[in-house]
């Protein structure tokens, strides 16, 4: 997607993609609060590998799913530009169309998710959440009998852009009954969950392209790709995870959409030490040029509650 967008604004422009397999890639065997550094959760496990690139001149830009970059950059980089945002949604997907509402009591849902972890129990004390890693592909194959799972949270961008959920391109739908997810000749249903009861990640549905601030060729390449409102609306989301000092496994979920020249903002933040209190929610909104603002009134908000 954006090998393509950048020969669209360069027509002459030479395009290499240089796939880097990065740790989070590679240890799918590990559950994501395993992966420490120094004694520390290592929040690069899927960006590291990348900046080596970056650092050392091989690449020119690393694309990124963005709701796996750490808030905090070395101060060599920089998120330069975003694509159009894709559906920001996370989807229930089951063999059976269950939505949050119709699953049964005891149901096993598998996700690798803190956020989702948190939410669902959030709604559905009663339901068992067990962690399940691997791609997207992986992860809905769980699903296929025999299976110990009832249903599988997944981010509606990465079906959609993987061709697995049939009949919506990237066009908004009504979020109720259930859409078709096919894989392998096996047919499961996807039941899409509205932002407004199941928030989701931070920088959820945008791809997000990191390159290094002194490089000044590539920032200019990139600067006609960026997408203005998708850009806006993933700093004030960024920037909350920064003042808060979480990371991409913190339970926040986060939604932000746009009114004329207006941004507005929706958080629900969960006590990392108590599983039990009920979550913090709040909104603010701020001008579209300043998005960081509505941030920084959110993150005030959830500090002096």
């Amino acid at each position: 997607m954006v090998m393509a967008a950048l020969r669209e604004a360069h027509s002459s422009l030479e395009v290499m993609k240089k796939i880097i397999s990065t740790i989070g890639d590679q240890r799918t065997d590990l559950r994501f609060s395993e992966f420490t550094e120094g004694g520390h959760l290592d929040k690069g496990i899927f960006t590291k590998e990348l900046e080596i690139a970056l650092a050392a001149g091989e690449i020119n830009a690393a694309v990124h799913s963005l709701k796996d970059v750490p808030t905090e950059l070395d101060a060599a980089f920089m998120i330069a530009a975003t694509l159009p945002r894709a559906p920001i949604e996370d989807v229930l997907v089951s063999r059976d169309g269950y939505n949050l509402k119709m699953l049964p009591a005891g149901a096993r849902i598998g996700t690798s998710s803190v956020r989702r972890i948190r939410q669902l129990r959030w709604l559905r004390p009663d339901v068992t959440c067990v962690e399940i890693r691997g791609n997207v592909p992986t992860r809905v194959k769980k699903l296929i009998a025999p299976s110990d799972l009832d249903g599988v949270l997944l981010a509606r961008a990465g079906l959609e852009r993987l061709g697995l959920l049939c009949g919506t391109g990237f066009q908004p739908v009504v979020p109720t009954g259930s859409l078709p997810v096919v894989i392998d000749g096996h047919t499961l249903r996807a039941a899409i969950l509205p932002c407004s009861e199941f928030l989701p990640a931070a920088g959820q549905g945008a791809i997000g392209i990191e390159a290094r601030r002194t490089d000044a060729r590539t920032l200019e390449l990139l600067r006609p790709i960026n997408h203005s409102e998708t850009f806006a609306r993933v700093t004030a989301e960024r920037e909350f995870l920064h003042l808060l000092r979480a990371g991409c496994q913190t339970p926040i979920g986060a939604h932000t959409w746009i009114e004329g020249t207006t941004l507005h903002m929706k958080v629900c933040v969960f006590n990392e030490s108590d599983p039990a209190a009920p979550p913090f929610e709040a909104s603010a909104s701020s001008p579209l040029a300043t998005p960081e603002n509505a941030a920084a009134e959110l993150a005030r908000l959830v500090q002096t509650r």
